[in-house]
């Protein structure tokens, strides 16, 4: 034995062994093994087809009221056929996505071309897909549908409403280029047996507060369907 060596004798692999600090290094797993809690699955695409429904289809009370009513929870069976007999007289259209395989209605859209003085534009009142098909290329279909159809009228811009809280509604339209370009400003209106609610009153044409004062009529936003925010999803709840 060397006595005059001062520098420590390298520890053997045992005593190594013994002061280990931490976990041990993990073993690589196997080629091929399947991890125990795998990722979820993306919801596959669908095969659709687009069909435009009217009121008197019965397949309006069996498909799309569900849909809208998802959407508009104060909207009752009854309130829905009124509302889509007249909306329908006034140019409203129901866009309905099929499912190819099942048959099912996974989707709707409500759109309606309006001439305004910012030019001629499709205005979607309600975008919705079912709530069990999100995710699978539903509602990207009904949008590069109703882009066509605009492209088709002659319309400058596509617009709609969405809820505040929307959010998951918002991604989906930003990732398609639509942009925030407005404040979208509304009230409800009580009966008021004094008044008319004719031009020239409080809120009516041309009066302050109503419509026409907007100094820059190219970024006003066309009224929307969205009475309540505080419970509808807004006009594109998807």
């Amino acid at each position: 034995m060397d006595l005059t060596r001062t520098d420590p004798e390298p520890a053997d692999s045992e005593s190594m062994d013994s002061v280990r600090v931490g976990p041990e290094p993990a073993e690589p797993a196997p080629v091929g093994l399947v991890p125990a809690n795998p990722a979820p699955a993306e919801p596959a695409p669908v095969g659709l087809v687009l069909v435009d429904l009217g009121p008197g289809d019965p397949r309006m009370a069996a498909d799309v009221a569900p849909l809208i009513r998802a959407l508009r929870p104060r909207l009752s069976a009854d309130a829905f056929t009124a509302f889509a007999e007249e909306g329908h007289a006034q140019g409203l259209r129901f866009t309905v996505a099929y499912d190819t395989a099942s048959g099912r209605a996974l989707g709707a859209a409500t759109h309606r071309v309006l001439a305004t003085s910012r030019g001629r534009l499709l205005f979607v009142d309600d975008l919705v897909t079912a709530a069990g098909s999100r995710g699978r290329g539903v509602g990207a279909r009904l949008m590069a549908e109703l882009e066509r159809r605009g492209r088709a009228e002659g319309c400058v811009r596509l617009e709609l409403d969405s809820g505040t809280t929307n959010v998951d509604a918002h991604r989906f339209y930003h990732a398609r280029r639509l942009t925030v370009a407005a404040f979208h400003f509304g009230r409800e209106l009580e009966p008021d047996p004094g008044t008319d609610g004719g031009p020239g009153t409080e809120g009516g044409v041309g009066t302050e507060g109503g419509v026409g004062t907007d100094a820059d009529p190219g970024r006003d936003e066309d009224p929307g369907t969205d009475a309540d925010p505080a419970t509808d999803r807004g006009s594109a709840g998807r």
